[in-house]
């Protein structure tokens, strides 16, 4: 079997591409292959925003890929620097920026660099961009 490393840098709201991420990493893990991590980058990382909220009709997407990640036990990394750039703040962000109670990137979702893009992909015999 496979291992896999995910690269989402679609927009949640924009377009099918994160949906289409969503659906192929459930669809691996179903047939037995392992996803070494997500990595949301560019406009991919608004999928992180937990404070979206989405209509009635709308599939909100933030939650399953919480629970999908949780079940499974693989990260979703967020690339710190796309995210800061579209409001998108963890914890220790916030802090430093002396706004201790405005994050909004919470677990399991993590603010992580650009290189750990790169030791995901050194540990994955394939990545699927979407």
């Amino acid at each position: 079997m496979a291992s896999f490393c995910i690269i989402v840098t679609s927009s949640p709201l924009e377009s099918q591409g994160c949906y289409s991420a969503y659906r192929f990493t459930q669809a691996a893990l179903e047939a037995g292959h392992s996803i070494t991590g997500v990595f949301f980058y560019q406009s991919g990382v608004e999928l992180a925003n937990s404070f979206q909220t989405m209509l009635s009709d709308e599939l909100a997407m933030y939650p399953k890929w919480c629970e999908i990640a949780q079940k499974y036990a693989f990260p979703l990394q967020v690339c710190v620097t796309a995210a800061n750039r579209r409001g998108i703040l963890s914890e220790q962000d916030a802090i430093q920026n002396d706004t201790p109670n405005l994050f909004n990137l919470n677990a399991p979702f993590e603010s992580v660099g650009i290189g750990e893009l790169v030791s995901m992909l050194n540990e994955s015999d394939r990545s699927i961009q979407f």
